[in-house]
């Protein structure tokens, strides 16, 4: 069977308030766990070790539904590890966030009327660490109030002086290894934060533009390019067309002239461009699109940068200082008066690529910056998968991960900000380069000067799962959890988060990856499936909904939509279901302790329980080895839905009430089923535990006088099965059900009395006709019963007489009068449905709809003329 938390309890406190009040349990609870140092970890331990790594949030970031959702799903896995006796560390800490964070100060120093570079570099960054100080960091104490298991006194951020030694080790290792190089490519740049930002900070929405069909060269020689960034042809240097493009063939290698700049510019013959696109022909501005400084690459073309880091145009021309907007309608009026454009769509809906800290337009520009050479650290990335060190869950992930680590391009690391680890090179005044690692003198004397860029944040984040355990240095706590077990984490980041941290495992960490599952999920939208966003009116603060439900039942409602890779819809209907369900495990238990229910001593032997005790303990044991098997599975909405129909529907529902009886009754049954429902309630809880925390800890400690159900044992499935229990008593749950639907179609009051004789001869009910008729408000047949209606269900006969119960020709009269709409409703859907013009027009769904109205009607029907056939005669 299951075993006890605690072999030899203190004595419970069995008093329980009548109503759970969220507000006054979880804080103090959750202060009391972080005291005891529940969460902590110990390395010099020799249980297992069990380690996931929190997804670091931003030092700018508050709590919100995504962070609330995976969290929960990280402190349920550690909930249950640490329970079934592992070591568990969920690591806790935060990420610097380079550009957010330098925002925030730029921002606040705005408002002084100063800018950064009123202060200077160092000050600056001071004052950075200042706002950090004071403001940064709010999400840790919300944390609290979700119940995040962490192990706070491990708590680490990206820019403290442990990981900024593993950042400027590693970055020197690369360096050395040539992994690590100084180019000029194109990037992402914001005009706004004055940075080159990665692809994971780019926001692509729809905008409406303009598609401008421009004619270069003259007669003969001519050809049509179209563009949506007319400013950009003042950078031109090509046009390039397919090299089978029988209409270009005589142009390629001939040059043509550029409208508006004096220059003559050669047709090349390029792969990349699509004959069937437009004109079959495109303007290359190597200096200002990826993929035409990769097609200036192959072709040997210049690149001509015509504008500066605010997007200003810099060509010497009438258009020089103009904004890059301005420029595009000064140019299309310019190439208009020339008789240039051959055509023009306004509106022109095309994706647009936007900052996401400041939602202004990316330009594409080419710079000089630092790059990690991808392709061995990739190969090792997708290696460590495909031979199975690494498995990603949901398995259907894994091609979008191949499809990533297999055509990853050269990641660029320099960021132009001041917040962030500054890169570790040095120039010399006769070009010297030298890159210092952590145990290095930097170079001193006149006109040695540092880089001035600082790192991309993803390069620390990187690091995260053996730098926040002390890499570079060979610490215990490296050893001990090093690699992670699970790293949970949305699909949205595999790329970006995922795919870094796989590759800077191997490396540092000599081909060891840094976990051994990655469980991907979802992303929350709200009940429509729209994604939640402020613009759409539909954000939610998690915090809102934890003061007026109560935590746990924000936790059960997203790990109860947590299906694996697969987005979770959540509504506030549902958070307040989740808090029912709450309120219910707090009544079935408060019931529980007020009859009796008890964990002392051993579970009696089977040959001393009734059918009703053995049937709900084999239920028990099979939903251990159910909600084991889905946690094993990441299938968080199936085991929480077990558990969910479980302890309402069988427990307390069933259970609990058939149970009434024989506590009513006393005796030595009643005390066997008292130790069967503290043994089902005591091991339900434990189950409940990982995803509702609060409530349960409650709970368990009054049911069981334990020190906390934190650190009980996790339940294990001890093989008991009793298929004739589950037999016998789902029989009973089929006289109950139907009589009560029957009950329920007859008018009748559910705490309406009946008289009512029951025939169990032949079946295994017989020991339960005091349960069956107290649930269903059936009470004994007098001298003068008559059987009106005569039930026959699994095996079993009730005979009810509803003479003088209910007005029998006033229901006759209601039934008749349904009957008739119910008819009239198959008359129509059938007319319809035989109409052969209708169904022609009809759309599919439209004639599906009525198919569903027939099948309704036809249901109706023979449920009303059931009923009447039972009613007893007028």
């Amino acid at each position: 069977m299951t075993e006890n938390a605690q072999q030899q309890p203190p004595a419970p406190d069995t008093e329980l308030p009548t109503q759970y009040a969220p507000a006054d349990v979880e804080g103090p609870l959750y202060e009391r766990w972080v005291e005891r140092g529940y969460f902590e970890a110990d390395e010099k331990s020799d249980k297992p070790p069990y380690t996931i790594v929190i997804p670091p949030p931003n030092v700018t970031g508050s709590l919100h539904l995504g962070h609330a959702f995976e969290h929960t799903l990280i402190d349920a896995l550690t909930r249950r590890k640490r329970m079934q006796g592992y070591e568990t560390l969920w690591q806790p800490g935060m990420d610097h966030a380079g550009i957010a964070t330098q925002n925030v100060v730029e921002r606040e120093l705005g408002k002084e009327g100063k800018s950064r570079h009123d202060l200077g570099r160092e000050a600056f960054v001071e004052r950075v660490w200042q706002w950090k100080g004071e403001s940064g960091g709010q999400i840790s104490g919300q944390m609290r109030r979700l119940g995040d298991g962490v192990a706070w006194s491990r708590e680490r951020f990206t820019m403290d002086e442990g990981l900024s030694q593993a950042v400027q080790t590693i970055f020197k290792r690369l360096y050395d290894d040539e992994l690590i190089y100084r180019a000029e490519r194109i990037i992402n740049w914001c005009p706004r934060c004055l940075t080159a930002i990665s692809d994971i900070e780019v926001e692509y929405q729809d905008d409406e533009g303009e598609l401008v069909s421009i004619r270069y060269g003259e007669g003969d020689d001519s050809i049509v390019v179209a563009t949506t960034r007319a400013e950009t042809m003042l950078g031109d240097t090509a046009v390039a067309v397919h090299p089978e493009d029988e209409r270009y063939r005589h142009l390629v290698g001939r040059e043509i002239e550029l409208p508006l700049t004096g220059r003559r510019i050669p047709v090349v013959a390029d792969e990349h461009v699509d004959p069937e696109f437009g004109t079959g022909a495109v303007k290359v501005t190597p200096a200002h699109d990826p993929n035409d400084f990769e097609i200036g690459q192959r072709h040997d073309l210049p690149a001509v940068t015509i504008m500066d880091e605010h997007a200003v145009i810099t060509a010497h021309g009438p258009f020089q200082g103009l904004d890059r907007l301005e420029a595009r309608s000064a140019i299309v009026a310019a190439l208009r008066a020339e008789g240039r454009i051959v055509a023009e769509k306004r509106p022109y809906v095309h994706s647009v690529g936007h900052c996401s800290r400041c939602k202004t337009t990316i330009e594409p520009r080419l710079s000089m910056q630092w790059w990690v050479k991808v392709g061995p650290l990739a190969k090792a990335a997708g290696d460590a998968v495909r031979d199975g060190r690494v498995r990603i869950h949901p398995q259907e992930m894994e091609k979008r991960y191949f499809d990533w680590v297999d055509n990853l391009h050269d990641w660029c690391i320099s960021r132009q900000l001041w917040w962030g680890h500054r890169i570790p090179v040095w120039y010399g005044p006769n070009g010297e380069v030298v890159c210092v690692g952590p145990d290095d003198e930097a170079p001193t004397g006149e006109g040695w000067r540092q880089d001035t860029d600082v790192l991309d944040t993803w390069f620390s984040s990187g690091l995260w799962p053996f730098s926040t355990l002390g890499w570079p240095e060979q610490t215990e706590s490296l050893a001990k959890f090093y690699p992670n077990s699970v790293l949970v984490t949305g699909y949205d980041i595999l790329f970006f988060w995922v795919a870094r941290m796989m590759m800077f495992g191997l490396y540092a960490m000599d081909g060891t990856p840094p976990f051994h599952t990655i469980a991907l999920h979802g992303m929350v939208r709200d009940q429509f499936g729209k994604k939640m966003s402020k613009s759409f009116g539909n954000a939610v603060n998690p915090l809102d909904w934890m003061d007026k439900y109560g935590s746990d039942a924000l936790r059960f409602t997203l790990a109860r939509g947590a299906n694996p890779g697969v987005d979770v819809p959540i509504g506030e209907d549902w958070v307040q279901g989740s808090r029912n369900f709450a309120n219910k495990i707090w009544n079935a238990t408060r019931f529980a302790l007020m009859n009796g229910a008890t964990i002392e001593g051993e579970l009696p032997d089977a040959s001393r329980m009734s059918a009703t005790d053995r049937w709900i303990l084999s239920r028990l044991n099979s939903v251990v080895a159910e909600v084991d098997a889905l946690y094993e599975d990441f299938q968080f909405a199936k085991l929480s839905d077990a558990l969910f129909h479980f302890a309402w529907d069988e427990v307390f529902d069933w259970y609990v009430e058939l149970s009434k009886t024989t506590f009513q009754a006393g005796g030595e049954p009643a005390e066997v089923s008292q130790r069967v429902l503290g043994e089902v309630l005591d091991v339900t809880l434990r189950l409940l535990h990982p995803v509702v925390p609060f409530v349960t800890e409650t709970l368990w400690t009054t049911l069981t006088g334990g020190e906390s159900i934190v650190i009980a044992e996790w339940p294990e499935d001890r093989g008991f099965r009793d298929e004739a229990a589950e037999r016998e008593i789902g029989s009973l749950q089929s006289v109950i059900t139907e009589v009560r639907r029957f009950r329920a179609d007859q008018g009748l009051q559910p705490g309406q009395r009946v008289p009512a004789r029951l025939n169990l001869d032949g079946t295994a009910l017989a020991p339960h006709e005091a349960a069956i008729r107290q649930l269903l408000r059936l009470q004994p047949e007098g001298d003068a019963f008559t059987a009106t209606a005569t039930l026959p269900v699994a095996g079993a006969e009730v005979a009810l007489d509803l003479s003088g119960t209910i007005d029998v020709a006033a229901e006759r009269k209601r039934l008749a009068k349904d009957l008739a709409a119910a008819e009239k409703e198959k008359a129509q859907a059938t007319a319809k449905l035989g109409n052969e013009a209708f169904l022609a027009k009809a759309p599919d769904n439209v004639v599906e709809k009525i198919r569903g109205r027939l099948a309704k009607a036809d249901e109706d029907i023979a449920r009303i003329q059931a009923q009447l056939e039972r009613l007893p005669a007028a």
